[in-house]
């Protein structure tokens, strides 16, 4: 069932589009990634769904259009990404806040917030300080208080963005299993998207203002709508023309404009149906990461770590169908490095 119906929203500062034209569906219990690079109106959006911008369009919850409605009317509750915590107030304290606003009974809140504490896994934590905890237990307490009055929608604002990027990992994982245990409806804005994919069912790509793509995670993974946007996804290049040809007839796959290639997509084996000279090698700890010179143009490429090339090397490669895309056209933005 459809909770959050988002059509034709715009937001403009100055008579500058921030949000143009945005239209998103969200169902219930399900959690939404809205993913772009910085400064393209993802936080935007996610405050004119909040009703905290002016905007145009329609913002409907189950039907009922938003627009007469206040921000604190809505049954919302934003999360930032700096937490935005009372530092004078215990955790418990932070964590209980909305229900004293809404005057809950002692007893009923002491119970609740004992339940978000046990949720986030800060159970214990109640007595102390923000200051005393580290980051990461900061952005749980926030994560919690944002839960403590059953919002119909909890919307979050990059919320792991100030961690270092161990703990945006460890933390994104935690995040995807307490908004299922809560069984919360979110919407989350981020530019990593790895921790869109370890967080969201759904996921909206927006550029410059705009959303260019929206759908189910792995359908958007699978069929970037062009090339750029499957550049953002973390695809490492795109090939056009006879390359792409060459790589699509390679990997069994149908003709098409263009291709998507993952840095893995091509692997060095002892006989397959690419070949090629090694141009570049960079050793990590898990494998060799190769630029290699074919008739389809330069690629990316891994070997084992056992596997010995070096630049000037002849190397066969094999061609995994499942970490390329067809594309519907070509791209100005040929590839990008990754690091």
């Amino acid at each position: 069932m459809t909770a959050l119906s988002v059509r034709g929203l715009c937001v403009s500062y100055d008579g500058t589009p921030a949000v143009a034209d945005a239209a998103l569906d969200l169902d219930e219990g399900r959690v939404l990634a809205v993913l772009g690079p910085s400064g393209c109106g993802k936080s935007t959006l996610l405050r004119a769904v909040a009703g905290l911008e002016p905007a145009t369009g329609t913002v409907c919850w189950h039907g009922e259009d938003l627009a007469a409605t206040p921000t604190h009317r809505r049954g919302f509750a934003l999360m930032f990404q700096d937490g935005q915590l009372f530092p004078s107030l215990t955790v418990a304290r932070n964590v209980g806040y909305p229900l004293r606003i809404r005057r809950t009974p002692r007893a009923e809140a002491g119970a609740r917030v004992a339940e978000l504490l046990d949720l986030v896994g800060l159970a214990g934590f109640g007595d102390r300080l923000p200051a005393t905890l580290s980051g990461g237990e900061r952005q749980r307490v926030a994560l919690a208080r944002a839960l403590a009055a059953s919002p119909r929608l909890l919307l979050l604002d990059e919320p792991l963005s100030a961690l270092d990027a161990g703990l945006r990992q460890r933390l994104a994982v935690d995040l995807r299993r307490i908004l299922l245990a809560a069984g919360t409806t979110a919407v989350m804005v981020t530019h990593d998207h790895e921790e869109a994919f370890a967080v969201a069912d759904d996921l909206a790509v927006m550029r410059a203002g705009r959303i260019v793509q929206s759908g189910p995670i792995a359908a958007v993974w699978r069929a970037p709508a062009d090339p750029e946007t499957a550049l953002f996804l973390g695809y490492a290049r795109v090939l056009d023309g006879p390359a792409a040809s060459r790589l699509l007839f390679a990997a069994g796959l149908p003709e098409a404009p263009a291709v998507a290639l993952r840095r893995s997509a091509l692997t060095v084996v002892a006989d397959g149906p690419l070949t090629g000279t090694v141009t570049e090698v960079r050793t990590t700890p898990g494998q060799l990461r190769l630029v290699v010179r074919t008739d389809a143009g330069d690629v990316d490429a891994v070997a084992s770590l056992d596997r010995r090339v070096g630049p000037g090397d002849a190397v066969d490669l094999a061609v995994d169908a499942t970490r390329m895309a067809a594309l519907a056209g070509p791209s100005e933005r040929a590839e990008r490095t990754l690091d």
